[in-house]
């Protein structure tokens, strides 16, 4: 940026620096390792220079930053120790030395780790107390069929450390079936030991003979199948092949980890001294030595490794066998998230399990399990509608549980307090649904928002003036009936954008919940099933389209990432020029369209390209044989008029099924056939 170099000339270079976060490579040896580099340096006058000066700057620190768990402990005040430096957004001081430097000048450095997924077990434990009172996680059997089931599936949405799409086509790979197989996945799951996994697998499976190196080594690599994968592992292999004692096997594994020249020639000396002492031959003892070496700068450290697995296997547990309390818990942790809770909502759905939508009389500001004739299911939270905050919920709920449920529209304006609830708040609570059992008519309260909150601060001002009535009684009939505008709902579909917009999901319904019978017809397949099924080469998709992020290619081409909703969840479809500029408007938010796809699966996901794409009203028009309308009542006679000339003419019949009042149906078949789509 300095010298003004133009992006894609760094980004060029950039790549071809090797990035290895297990071993990190300088300059230099990028320099040496990859000819291409030292070619740009000897042409380009500008890279040349940009190199000198980035070789200047290297290893150089760019910034302050904070160790995000470290804490030092001193037997005096730190600043007769080391000196101190304020970050100005925090209240807490830090060193200015590194962690590697504290060390030495006599501190003693801990990490202390919050777990976010900590609060999700107890969260989750708090709803079980009624379903399961008591459960204690520390009791859990470790040897749980249903929970190895589960993770062997890859079904590990929300489960600790075991949720990535890459840990879970090693889970599926592995069919892992004991605890010790989670400490070493977990262990194995990082730059450098990732190239044991495949082998792991195999040798778990009987596919591949295990190494144990050494006969004597045998009882200390068994457990993992003849593969270094702990810290705890070197120390066990210096004691028993080269005699160490544990706190000189702690000392050869920390030189090992730090890499440093000298320390790393002692240790060799004195680990194959050990190992001939005790008749181990001599290249086998040098083999070893490397082979340890080169592990131990990416070891992982097993107590740490099990702590981990262990809270990876208690979510597992409460996932596989109290899967709505566990969904709930982790749905309450990231009540502000929208991202995170439409995933939890595919996740939902994928199991079958309800998620009820915001209720004014029975949402808590956080989620909650509630019973239903189904079963149990998820209410969903006041405080996760947009722009609504927990706080100005708990105030409502607050009042509903200390003097009961609204009754109507009038009494919850009456009750409102209008310094914790704006107008804002109030709409999106409108929109996302949280009024319909005092009022089904969205627009309609919509429309009376600033009536209702005029009223509501009058009734709190009253009620604060302590006036008393005419007879020394109070009036509570102040305010009871309020005049909502006479508007008619919106229309089913802008129903559900409204909601989309206050919630980030569509709740009561889908948009593509009409057209389910067409796209079938058409065969069109849902999303987790191309998953499900791996369906390769072209296939036929259909979605509400969410957002459109468009970008331009090194060449200059624009091209778009487009993020559909469909019945099943949400994906992404990658959008190149030539369909970007004829289809550009087409892939608008809101728009719900009929896609033809290219797919290609990169290991457990998919890349989905755009082939072709059509309006998805015009795609099932032509499936729809006709409409038949059920009339109990004259009124809703001009709104079909209405939507029938806007509609047009075209393929489908429709018929007026009368019971106005009449103990037979009379059928009228309308003149003439009428646009009829999904959508009416």
């Amino acid at each position: 940026r300095v010298l003004q170099m133009p992006y894609p000339v760094v980004d060029r270079i950039c790549k071809l620096v090797p990035n290895n976060p297990a071993a990190p490579v300088t300059l230099a040896q990028a320099i040496k390792a990859e000819p291409q580099i030292q070619a740009m340096i000897d042409e380009d006058e500008g890279m040349a220079k940009l190199v000198e000066i980035a070789r200047k700057l290297e290893g150089l620190y760019r910034h302050a930053s904070t160790h995000a768990a470290g804490v030092v402990i001193g037997d005096r005040p730190l600043v007769e120790l080391v000196p101190l430096y304020r970050d100005p957004r925090s209240d807490m001081p830090v060193t200015q030395f590194s962690m590697k430097y504290v060390e030495s000048a006599g501190l003693v450095k801990f990490d202390f780790l919050g777990l976010k997924t900590l609060t999700v077990l107890s969260t989750a434990l708090d709803y079980l107390e009624v379903r399961e009172p008591g459960l204690d996680l520390l009791k859990l059997p470790l040897d749980d069929e249903k929970t190895f089931e589960m993770l062997s599936r890859g079904d590990t949405t929300g489960v600790f450390q075991l949720e990535s799409a890459g840990m879970r086509d090693i889970l599926r790979n592995m069919k892992l079936d004991t605890f010790e197989d989670i400490i070493a996945i977990v262990s194995l799951y990082r730059p450098g030991p990732m190239d044991n996994i495949p082998s792991y697998v195999r040798r778990k499976h009987g596919d591949e003979e295990p190494d144990y190196l050494y006969p004597s080594l045998e009882p200390i690599l068994s457990e993992t199948y003849g593969i270094m994968i702990y810290q705890e592992q070197v120390m066990q292999i210096a004691q028993e092949l080269a005699g160490y004692s544990l706190g000189s096997a702690d000392l050869l594994r920390r030189a090992m980890g730090k890499k440093i020249q000298s320390e790393m020639d002692a240790q060799r000396k004195s680990f194959m001294e050990g190992a001939l002492s005790r008749s181990v031959p001599e290249n086998k003892a040098s083999e070893i030595f490397e082979q340890i070496a080169k592990f131990a700068g990416y070891g992982f450290n097993k107590s740490h490794a099990a702590a981990y697995a262990l809270v990876a296997y208690q979510t597992a547990y409460l996932k596989a066998h109290f899967p709505v309390e566990f969904v709930a818990a982790l749905m309450t942790l990231d009540v502000q998230n929208t991202d995170k809770l439409n995933a939890f909502h595919g996740e939902l759905k994928r199991l079958g399990i309800q998620l009820l939508p915001p209720d004014i009389n029975r949402s808590g500001p956080l989620f909650r399990v509630e019973e239903t004739p189904d079963g149990p299911a998820v209410r969903y939270a006041l405080g996760a509608i947009k722009n609504v905050g927990t706080a100005a919920m708990e105030t409502l709920v607050a009042e509903r549980e200390a003097n009961g449920l609204y009754e109507n529209i009038a009494d919850f304006v009456q009750r409102l307090d209008t310094r914790t609830v704006n107008k804002r708040q109030m709409e999106n609570l409108v929109r996302a649904g949280a009024f319909d059992t005092l009022n089904p008519n969205r627009k309609q309260l919509l429309s009376g928002v600033e009536l209702m909150l005029r009223q509501a601060g009058a009734a709190m001002t009253e009620r604060e003036s302590n006036q008393i009535g005419l007879f020394g009684e109070e009036d509570d009939t102040f305010h009871q009936s309020i005049e909502l505008p006479d508007v008619a709902d919106w229309e089913p579909n802008d129903r559900l954008h409204e909601e989309f917009a206050a919630v980030g999901i569509f709740l009561s319904a889908h948009p593509l919940d009409a057209y389910e019978k067409g796209l079938k017809r058409l065969g069109a397949i849902t999303y987790r099933e191309l998953l499900q099924n791996r369906v390769d080469g072209l296939v036929k998709l259909a979605g509400s389209v969410k957002t459109k992020r468009e970008r331009t290619s090194q060449r200059g081409s624009r091209y778009a990432f487009v993020e559909l909703t469909d019945l099943s969840g949400d994906y992404e479809v990658t959008v190149f020029s030539e369909q970007l500029a004829v289809n550009g408007d087409a892939l608008a938010p809101g728009n719900l369209l009929f896609l033809q796809c290219a797919v290609q699966f990169d290991g457990d996901m998919p890349r989905v390209t755009l082939q072709t794409v059509n309006d998805l009203d015009a795609a099932t028009s032509g499936l729809s044989s006709g409409l038949k309308v059920y009339l109990d009542d004259q009124a809703p006679l001009p709104m079909l008029r209405e939507v029938l000339q806007r509609e047009g003419r075209g393929r489908g019949d429709v018929l007026v099924v009368s019971r106005l009042g009449l103990e037979t149906e009379i059928e009228v078949r309308l003149e003439g056939k009428f646009a009829v789509s999904p959508v009416i």
